[in-house]
């Protein structure tokens, strides 16, 4: 909803860019506070970011959904306490992700170049005023709505970026053949979530049904930061099924070759050329019942 009291829509020009900046300033909040400590009312928020009031609250609602903040009522907003993070494989140990069933295409919701701000600045090594493409598209498995992701990438990187790179085929296969750019590794991380109103309109799902919120930072052969991702899955239609090996296997004719498909949370593409990914978890579209 706007200041004027209308409904905000979600695919409309600037609306998720708006949303992203919100979240990214709350973020950047909390990320320079310690666990318990308050942040400011939301009433000072949205002076000091120059948006309304449904507009922060709907960041905010999404930051408490995630764990990230606590309302405590009658006292206000406050850092919620650090989660417990444990790795699924050693930090040594590299591999190849399974990907995805499905036929998956993309729509362009936002497609831009803006400064990275300090808390994506900070991600992908970058000064706070150095540009960055910024693109917001949702993603379709079969035509059905099932993500939409947010993209990072750094402009200096990719000089001319299209929207049809965007929007058809292997984002990452774009990357390397038309750029140059060859990514190599991911950090992933991934937690439950419940999607907004608006995210809930893309996506075609109840408000503040359940979803899967993917983190994902990308570097490419060199260990540079080439793209900052944070995407929000359908938690009706997507699972992760983490397969652990717990002794010495004899490599197999199927895991030598790279199968066509979907990484769970990463576009096609170099991941699916035995690259190296930081992760160990394997999705899979899980049809509703």
């Amino acid at each position: 909803m706007n200041a004027d009291g209308t409904i905000e829509n979600p695919a409309a020009p600037g609306a998720v860019l708006k949303r992203e900046r919100v979240r990214d300033h709350i973020l950047e909040l909390i990320e320079s506070h310690r666990p318990g400590d308050a942040i400011p009312s939301e009433r000072t928020l949205c002076a000091r970011f120059g948006v309304s009031r449904p507009t922060l609250r709907a960041a905010v609602d999404e930051l408490v959904a995630s764990g990230l903040l606590v309302r405590e009522h009658g006292r206000g907003m406050f850092v919620a306490p650090e989660k417990i993070t444990q790795e699924l494989v050693a930090r040594e140990q590299a591999l190849t992700v399974p990907q995805a069933a499905g036929a998956w295409s993309s729509r362009l919701l936002e497609f831009t170049t803006i400064q990275a701000g300090a808390r994506v600045g900070r991600k992908l090594r970058l000064s706070p005023a150095a540009k960055i493409v910024y693109v917001a598209r949702l993603r379709l498995v079969d035509g059905a709505p099932m993500a939409i992701e947010h993209l990072h990438i750094r402009a200096d990187l990719v000089p001319g970026l299209s929207a049809q790179e965007l929007e058809s085929g292997d984002l990452y296969a774009h990357l390397r053949e038309h750029h140059d750019v060859h990514v190599r590794e991911a950090v992933q991380a991934i937690e439950p979530t419940v999607v907004t109103r608006a995210e809930a309109d893309l996506l075609d799902v109840p408000e503040l049904s359940p979803a899967l919120l993917f983190e994902r930072l990308t570097s490419d052969t060199s260990g540079q930061p080439v793209e900052y991702v944070h995407s929000v899955y359908r938690g009706d239609r997507y699972r992760i099924v983490s397969r652990l090996t717990l002794g010495p296997a004899a490599a197999t004719a199927a895991a030598a070759e790279p199968s066509a498909g979907h990484h769970p949370g990463i576009p096609p593409g170099d991941f699916a050329h035995r690259d190296t990914v930081a992760s160990s978890t394997r999705g899979d579209v899980q049809q509703a019942p």
